[in-house]
């Protein structure tokens, strides 16, 4: 892979973790690690790099039973500048207002509603790391996520579409999958 293809830095690569299964960022001279995209990052070629080669796009939520007292669930987020670690795989320093956050997820909630996927927009357009995922988070438990996320989510039946949900983290939108 190289740079001209993945849009990162001279000598920066795309590996996965083992132990949590996503892409981060490795140089191997210097053996810097990082889960966010080092500076100097072409966004848009890493983008269309990761979109193809480090997504799990059509996850089947029929090979899946859900364990007790958990659900499935995936989202996308769009971080602002006041979110709790403005950054992400997408862009090593977010700068966007609340209000053009606001702005984006709203047009991907319309999107979806006219009848995109949210794995696949999540895929691409999410700045959690879970975007490798489509947006899967996998199962979890009251408890297991900030409390504005997790109302939402548990309130959804299986297939349902949230409306925008803040958070800390900043502004998501979640389908229920199990």
């Amino acid at each position: 892979m190289s740079s001209d293809e993945t849009g990162l830095p001279e000598g920066w690569q795309v590996r996965r973790s083992n132990t949590k299964n996503l892409p981060y960022y490795f140089h191997p001279d210097t053996k810097d690690s990082r889960w966010e995209p080092p500076a100097g990052t072409d966004t848009e070629k890493l983008k269309t790099y990761m979109g193809r080669y480090h997504s799990s796009k059509g996850i089947s939520s029929s090979s899946f039973s859900a364990p007790e007292g958990k659900i499935r669930a995936a989202h996308l987020l769009v971080k602002h500048r006041d979110s709790r670690r403005p950054a992400s795989w997408r862009e090593p320093k977010i700068t966007r207002s609340y209000e053009d956050a606001q702005h984006l997820i709203e047009g991907y909630r319309d999107r979806i509603r006219d009848g995109e996927s949210l794995s696949e927009l999540a895929t691409t357009e999410s700045d959690c790391s879970s975007a490798s995922k489509g947006g899967d988070l996998g199962f979890f438990a009251k408890g297991d996520m900030q409390k504005e996320f997790e109302d939402a989510a548990f309130n959804l039946r299986k297939g349902d579409l949230s409306d925008v949900v803040a958070t800390a983290s900043g502004l998501h939108l979640i389908q229920r999958l199990e």
